[in-house]
């Protein structure tokens, strides 16, 4: 078990799914861990849990991430009270299965602000933090969607394609300052992201590769203060998402057929 204590780890979306995941396992390693979210209750839970496992005060704060004045508002609050963000991890986010033409573009715009811009604001300002302070880890929350799109989901990969490009020119940018910068790419998590994105059948059809968010978690806890570029699961879509750019025609086949579960 890595040890993280005296470390400060700041979640986003840290009230459910993987955000939870890696807010407690990052506690059980001794972190003071920070959870923001929209949904106060469950973000008080988040905390009291970790608070519990870490046996150090854990902390909680309301945020959207689609709002950058709340997000500066939160980097600030933060840091003036805990002095230092060590590790961030951008786990905001949600999808809607809809076809491409259907998709309403509020719900377009919103995705992106959430999903993308969102993690962009907080990189740039805890970014800038890290860089000051001498070093640190910034994880994204990318999706196997971002590297094998498929029907459905045209708007929900899009960002996530995103998430993946912006971080891998990140890293590039922030490898001097010993800032590392890691896009973690899972595929169906058993998480409430189905309900959200109104895929409840879906979740069904995939339920034998789903992963299970607390491993998903132990692997991005035992990532951090190393460089390591991408975590990608489960290991079939790990390898489908290297042969896809080799073989584009039947890997669009195969992603509008068999892979194709919604």
């Amino acid at each position: 078990m890595i040890n993280l204590q005296d470390k400060v780890v700041l979640i986003t979306g840290g009230s459910s799914g993987i955000g939870r995941a890696v807010a407690l396992q990052a506690a059980a390693a001794g972190a003071t861990v920070v959870v923001a979210a929209r949904n106060m209750a469950k973000l008080a839970q988040v905390r009291s849990e970790a608070a519990r496992l870490s046996g150090t005060s854990a902390y909680a704060y309301t945020l959207d991430v689609s709002d950058p004045v709340a997000i500066e508002s939160t980097c600030t609050q933060v840091i003036d009270a805990l002095g230092h963000v060590d590790y961030l991890l951008n786990a905001a986010g949600f999808g809607a299965f809809e076809e491409a033409l259907a998709t309403d573009m509020r719900t377009t715009e919103s995705m992106f602000r959430t999903n993308v811009l969102g993690s962009m604001y907080m990189c740039r300002i805890i970014g800038r933090h890290m860089v000051e302070n001498g070093g640190g880890h910034i994880v994204n929350i990318g999706s196997m969607a971002g590297k094998i799109p498929t029907p459905k989901s045209a708007v929900y990969a899009a960002t996530k394609a995103a998430v993946i490009a912006y971080s891998d020119a990140l890293r590039m940018e922030l490898r001097p300052a010993s800032v590392y910068v890691t896009s973690v790419n899972p595929g169906p998590v058993k998480t409430d992201f189905f309900k959200t994105a109104n895929a409840e059948d879906y979740e069904q059809k995939v339920d034998l590769f789903a992963i299970d968010p607390d491993r998903l978690a132990r692997k991005i806890v035992a990532s951090f203060g190393r460089p390591v570029r991408e975590i990608n699961a489960p290991l079939p879509m790990a390898v489908a998402a290297k042969v896809y750019p080799l073989f584009p025609r039947v890997g669009d086949y195969l992603a509008g057929t068999i892979f194709n579960r919604k």
